[in-house]
């Protein structure tokens, strides 16, 4: 692809008006007859018209099932989808591949299967795992045969799963065997489900006695693929306009969404990921969830350019050591995992001796600055210090990456700086699951602290927040709620007309809730959150993600909630300290080696709280914006506990009611200072 800086030059000869092209987007009007505002922006790439799908020679590959199909023909004996496999005593080995050809023939017996048990096309089939070979076979199967797939996130209890089921009127469910209690659990209330199949069993296990009797067939993934290989039947591809997916969101607040992808939705998004430099023969750990369009839009990618996908065990725990196995050279996931590995490396360093730090204190600065020049080789002295300083800490990683993506939500600044130096290239982006992903940053872009420009399938514009002084006329940068529009974007949530009038406005544009900024360059900041928004009592607007995300900066923060509301004019906030951090500065101090004890100490909480504030300062918060008490917790927020979404979101209405009487105890505290 044409490097963007010297495609802005010529859009700038070819306009005429040097100030509404960048060097990553080109503003336009967002009716060129009558609207003088140039506020709507594109892509470089793609200025007069949006990328709808694939470039020739791939111009014929209009849906999911074509994208397969012409991998099928080019990749056919390559390694494609790989899992590692437990021997008889649990231990995990080295990773076992089916190639291209053989996932295509096990995608034809499992649709083959279906449909001879009279699951019929158009019907809607529930995924309900994590990421694995099934997983993916089962998404292919339903494809092939115009069936609709549902992934529904393993983490669901019973009552989620019942409530998607019912709602989407799932009729087949795929399911692993770790999570065949929580849907069998759900099925006396799921009408509409009449098929179970389940994978993951060992070989010669049998089905539970409890499958029985539920108004249902239930059978082993295995026989549905042999039955399908003794009843094989031709494939019955969709139409572009079909739907491909329905992804229920993972909802904050509320119940879950459906949101209805179609398959050219997906292909234009594919096509618009054309500035990742992907290639044959590259390695993909897949560990984010298949369920959510983040990872799912990029695995379609991948397989559209013969990538070979790892499936991490199942187990986030031991993530690390199936990096270390896979040796992956794309690696994707999301800041929680950048800022732990952050802090690891960081706390390694500091324990070492003199020399160690000296030298990975020179090893860093020097690439550090020859990277922000836009040296990608990392200086003069570059590969030395890759040798000498930075290959132990790749092999952490496996030692083969050549590029990071992050994604989900920002990334610090410094974090992302760090991982350019000490491992590769990173980049991030921004998306949603109402319409893809909407802009990655570039990859000869040196600068951090943004998400980019948007992808050639997109457009996007800043609308007026007037509440929160917001304005796309404001300098030196426009700023608003983030506004996209395309062939990507969604065609509505699933039986559901209110809720998709509430986001999606008679022009095709759907509002993000986000709020962003366009920097020099053409690029988009993310800076707010106008959904998550409360007024204090002096009525300052406080957006506690952004509180949070630099709270989170803290040695001693592993988890952290900020709150406030109009009745007030202090903020709060509960935090889970790092056990890995506080353990190791409470034994340097003499202090308890028990969290529960160590979060009721009342000089551990005052360390914390002012760590916390020291965050906040070094980001210039406002007074108001600065958390005034905390409370500790011993116990993390997580999904299985209610308080985290599936994508790792704060459940912030359910962190609210576990935690009234504590945030009740601090404002009293407040109160009577």
């Amino acid at each position: 692809m044409e490097s963007a800086a010297k495609r802005a030059e010529q859009l700038r000869k070819q306009f005429d008006v040097r100030d509404i092209v960048d060097t990553y987007s080109v503003a336009l009007p967002e009716n060129v007859e009558t609207d003088h505002d140039f506020r709507v922006r594109r892509s470089i790439h793609s200025p007069h018209r949006l990328v709808e799908g694939l470039a020739p020679p791939f111009a014929h590959v209009r849906t999911l099932y074509d994208l397969l199909e012409s991998s099928l023909t080019r990749f056919a004996d390559l390694p494609y989808l790989g899992q590692r496999v437990a021997d008889a005593k649990g231990s995990l080995g080295g990773y076992s591949w089916l190639t291209f050809s053989q996932v295509g023939e096990a995608r034809t017996a499992i649709g083959s299967g279906l449909l001879h048990l009279g699951v019929k096309p158009g019907t809607h089939v529930g995924i309900y795992s994590v990421n694995s070979v099934e997983w993916s076979i089962t998404d292919h199967a339903c494809h092939a045969y115009s069936m609709v797939p549902v992934p529904l996130y393993d983490t669901l209890g019973p009552d989620s799963v019942q409530y998607i089921c019912t709602h989407a009127n799932v009729e087949a469910v795929f399911c692993s065997h770790k999570v065949l209690d929580n849907l069998l659990a759900s099925l006396a209330d799921a009408k509409t489900v009449r098929l179970v199949v389940v994978f993951g069993l060992a070989q010669g296990q049998a089905l539970p006695a409890n499958a029985k009797g539920l108004g249902c067939e239930v059978i082993k993934f295995q026989d549905l693929l042999k039955l399908g290989q003794a009843n094989p039947k031709s494939h019955i591809p969709p139409r572009p306009a079909q739907l491909c997916k329905i992804c229920y969101t993972s909802g904050t607040t509320g119940v879950p969404k459906g949101v209805m992808i179609t398959h050219s939705n997906m292909l234009a998004n594919i096509a618009g990921a054309e500035v990742v430099p992907v290639k044959q023969g590259d390695v993909h750990i897949s560990y984010l969830p298949l369920a959510h369009i983040y990872e799912h839009t990029l695995f379609n990618f991948l397989t559209h350019h013969g990538v070979s996908i790892g499936f991490f065990s199942g187990d986030v725990l031991t993530l690390l050591d199936d990096i270390t196995e896979l040796k992956p050279t794309v690696f994707v996931s999301v800041p929680r995992l950048w800022n732990r590995i952050y802090d690891k490396i960081n706390a390694g360093i500091k324990e070492s001796g003199v020399l160690t730090r000296a030298m990975f204190s020179a090893a860093y600065a020097s690439k550090k600055e020859a990277l922000e020049k836009g040296d990608q080789s990392g200086g003069k002295f570059g590969k030395f210090w890759d040798w000498v300083v930075f290959s132990k800490l790749r092999a952490k990683l496996g030692g083969q990456v050549q590029f990071m993506v992050s994604g989900a939500s920002p990334i610090s600044p410094d974090v992302m700086s760090f991982l350019r130096v000490c491992f590769a290239n990173v980049v991030e982006g921004y998306g949603l699951s109402e319409v893809g992903i909407v802009t990655v940053s570039g990859f000869d872009d040196p600068s951090v602290g943004h998400v980019g420009p948007p992808l050639s399938c997109v457009e996007i514009k800043l609308d007026d927040i007037p509440d929160m002084s917001y304005f796309h006329s404001d300098q030196p940068y426009p700023r608003g709620e983030i506004c996209v529009r395309g062939p990507t974007v969604f065609q509505g949530y699933y039986n559901d007309e209110a809720k998709t009038r509430e986001v999606l406005d008679e022009d095709g544009w759907f509002h993000t809730g986000d709020v962003g900024c366009w920097i020099p360059g053409g690029k988009l900041k993310i800076i707010d959150r106008k959904k998550n928004l409360f007024k204090l009592a002096q009525g300052e607007y406080v957006a506690p993600e952004k509180i949070e995300q630099i709270c989170e900066r803290s040695p001693f923060v592993f988890q952290i909630f900020v709150y406030g509301d109009s009745l007030r004019s202090d903020l709060v906030a509960i935090v889970h300290p790092d056990p890995d951090y506080i353990l190791v500065w409470a034994k340097e101090r003499g202090l308890p080696q028990d969290m529960a004890a160590l979060c009721q100490d009342n000089g551990v909480i005052m360390s914390v709280l002012r760590s916390v504030q020291e965050q906040g300062r070094s980001s210039k918060l406002h007074g108001f914006e600065q958390v005034k008490a905390i409370y500790l917790t011993p116990e993390p927020f997580t999904i299985e506990g209610g308080l985290l979404t599936p994508t790792m979101k704060l459940k912030r209405p359910q962190l609210k009611a576990q935690f009234e009487n504590a945030i009740a105890a601090l404002y009293a505290k407040l109160d009577n200072k």
